[in-house]
């Protein structure tokens, strides 16, 4: 069978994989050490127990701080923290104060010991059991120790998160943009009809 390939051209091979999270990553063990980065190279890999990654490069400020520590915080960005969001991915911590700077409240996480972004509707708390050098990027894989959730994304008739009235921050190609209206929920497309 032939395919046709109408309206299709061939373009670069690299990362399209859009969109991505926006979110800051928090490290630091002491206040001389808290840091923030910005990045978008970011995910889950495992339910049970639960796992996310983050890729930084080496020359990055929080790189050996992360290497040092084992631990940071995966801090959700919104629509109001999108000024931070970007200015924590185009300074460097080596000659400024972040939290400072972008107005940032580093708040002591729970179960590690580093800071999270009290502006930030969610952190992921995250102790590092892996980091595997990948080329421009090295990835650190993260067991997720503990999540800070705002109540006010807590449903408290239904004791649901409502992760859809926080604004998110998704990166895509260049751009930052806000996640839009819900679609619907997983499995609705298949989900048989009561009668």
């Amino acid at each position: 069978m032939k395919i046709n390939r109408i309206n299709k051209i061939e373009w670069n091979p690299g990362n399209l994989l859009y969109p991505l999270p926006a979110v800051m990553v928090s490290c630091g063990s002491s206040p001389e050490e808290y840091n923030i980065i910005t990045i978008s190279w970011t995910g889950t890999i495992n339910t049970n127990p639960p796992m996310v990654y983050i890729s930084v490069r080496p020359e990055r400020h929080s790189y050996e701080i992360i290497k040092k520590n084992k631990e940071f915080v995966i801090n959700l960005t919104t629509e109001k923290l999108a000024f931070a969001t970007d200015f924590n991915g185009v300074k460097s911590g080596r000659d400024i104060d972040k939290f400072k700077e972008s107005m940032l409240t580093p708040v002591p996480a729970r179960k590690i010991n580093t800071v999270l972004i009290g502006e930030s509707p969610v952190n992921i708390e995250c102790k590092v059991t892996q980091i595997i050098p990948l080329g421009s990027h090295d990835m650190f894989i993260a067991e997720v120790v503990n999540i800070d959730v705002d109540e006010n994304l807590i449903d408290t008739k239904t004791k649901t998160l409502r992760l859809d009235k926080a604004n998110l921050l998704a990166y895509s190609h260049g751009f930052y943009y806000i996640l839009g209206k819900r679609k619907g929920r997983f499995g609705w497309s298949v989900k048989k009809k009561k009668k």
